[in-house]
């Protein structure tokens, strides 16, 4: 069973987070931010993994430390829940309409950490969630992940929608790279991921 289950403590953030690639998309998230609460549930729910995330951060100063290290946690456990890599698909995209807004997501488990960030978020805040956070969500998971990750907005200007369309097609184009081929080989002529 491809699963793992993280902790982090820090003078910011306390977290603990479990995670089943092979779930069906049940989630307990309470991140003390409503608004990635929501996105976390989205997540799990579209890519069908189990996701148990506890966080108790900073809040009081703002949500900033909470989102990333999050990300952080999140990118940690797929790493451990992957292993080798060996027998996964690698590669993932997904085209994700939500209402007039278009997101396009493609994912490559490579090792490598890069993320092309092309979202133009037209608002600086959703309810009182900072959208600038969305980036940093990713930073800290593509870094403790590494893959390659990219994000392209095709179309829409409403921020929620924007935003939420974006977990969902990350969350469709992650669940067809982890996938396993059944050849129980690594995908790559390197031989290592």
């Amino acid at each position: 069973m491809r699963t793992s289950e993280i902790t982090r403590k820090t003078a910011e953030t306390d977290i603990s987070l479990r995670l089943n690639l092979d779930g069906t998309g049940k989630s307990h998230i309470d991140t003390g931010c409503g608004f990635l609460n929501h996105m976390l549930t989205l997540f799990a729910a579209h890519g069908k993994f189990d996701l148990t995330v506890k966080c108790l951060g900073d809040t009081d100063v703002d949500d900033h430390h909470s989102v990333e290290d999050i990300g952080i946690c999140l990118g940690d456990a797929f790493r451990e829940a992957l292993g080798d890599k060996r027998g996964i698909t690698r590669y993932g995209s997904f085209l994700l309409p939500m209402d007039e807004a278009l997101i396009l997501s493609a994912v490559d488990i490579s090792g490598r950490s890069c993320l092309c960030y092309e979202l133009a978020i037209p608002t600086e805040k959703i309810g009182t969630f900072d959208t600038e956070l969305v980036e940093e969500f990713f930073l800290g998971f593509t870094r403790h992940c590494p893959m390659s990750l990219h994000f392209k907005q095709l179309a829409g200007k409403n921020a929620h929608h924007i935003v939420e369309g974006a977990f969902k097609s990350v969350a469709r184009s992650l669940k067809a790279a982890v996938a396993l081929d059944g050849s129980g080989e690594i995908p790559s002529t390197k031989g290592v991921l």
